[in-house]
């Protein structure tokens, strides 16, 4: 017995120093990260100026006078982000109600196999259907909205309301699966209670089922806005590529498609503010998780307070 008891104290010390291990691992990897893209993105504030460079509406980094402003590349990953969340969000969550709580066992068994896969098809995928199947359709869309104008330039279908769309798509296998698992997560008491005191079904999963899920789903809520800010492959395919105003018609160009477009052949300042600009993308992502974070850890104080 003696010698069973040391055994398993000698097991539990060692899980409880690998655990110890890969915390620190995890959290020396967001540290670095973090020095990283400070050290390497802070020069070029200095050198352009902060008011020039975040709030300059012109990128002309190879002109005989360079001009590197980036306000409306960041409002444009802010502004297609944001929408993209509001279509896609709502859907999702309304897709896991129905995968859970409204369908029967074998459609359930044939919708949600169809979401997992959506979540295993690269990103590139996306922006190749998008480039193929959408751009298409948003021009003839573009060219009935804009008949007869001569000012509008035409983009050929490659514009933001494209990037919007497939966006929303992109995010949804994210949102679903990780709302899915946080309704099902519900104890069942929950819905027994509200439906013996009289609710109908759908009042109790809008005004029981959700909210008592509220902390899982957002957590994919944030998954799906950092997949959203972070996609650089398919937007850059769909999205057109020109530095403008965030308008649903116009050619644009995101954080990460301004990275991935000119990183290749940046030199000097040109490619230190391309870290800048990777550095904004990371402060952006950052917020958002302490903001929703932050979110979380209140919920529970209301919840004990009614």
């Amino acid at each position: 017995m003696t010698g069973g008891k040391a055994t398993k104290h000698i097991v539990e010390t060692i899980a409880k120093v690998i655990f110890l291990i890969c915390a620190a691992v995890a959290i020396v990897a967001v540290l670095s990260i973090t020095v990283y893209m400070f050290a390497k993105g802070t020069p070029a504030l200095a050198k352009v100026g902060v008011i020039d460079l975040l709030f300059g509406t012109v990128w002309q980094p190879t002109a005989a006078t360079p001009s590197y402003g980036i306000l409306y590349i960041i409002l444009t990953s802010i502004a297609g982000t944001a929408v993209a969340i509001l279509i896609g969000v709502p859907i999702g969550i309304l897709t896991a109600v129905f995968i859970t709580e409204v369908s029967n066992k074998k459609l359930a068994a044939i919708v949600q196999p169809a979401v997992e896969l959506l979540a295993a098809i690269p990103s590139v995928i996306y922006g190749l259907l998008g480039l193929m199947v959408l751009n298409p359709l948003m021009y003839r869309l573009e060219k009935r909205v804009f008949a007869g104008s001569t000012t509008h330039q035409f983009t050929g279908g490659s514009n933001l309301l494209s990037a919007i769309i497939v966006l929303a798509i992109m995010i949804l296998p994210t949102v679903i699966n990780i709302s899915v698992s946080s309704i099902r997560a519900v104890p069942g008491h929950l819905k027994s209670a509200s439906l013996a005191l009289g609710a109908t079904h759908i009042q109790t999963i809008f005004k029981v089922m959700i909210p008592a899920a509220r902390s899982g789903i957002m957590t994919g809520v944030v998954l799906g806005i950092g997949r959203a800010l972070g996609e650089a492959m398919a937007i850059n395919l769909v999205a057109g590529g020109s530095v403008n105003l965030p308008l649903p018609f116009n050619s644009v160009r995101f954080l990460t498609t301004q990275i991935v477009s000119e990183m290749s052949y940046a030199e000097g300042l040109h490619r230190e503010v391309l870290f800048t600009v990777g550095l904004v993308l990371f402060i952006f992502i950052m917020i958002i998780n302490l903001v929703l974070a932050q979110a979380r850890r209140k919920e529970p104080l209301k919840n004990d307070r009614k």
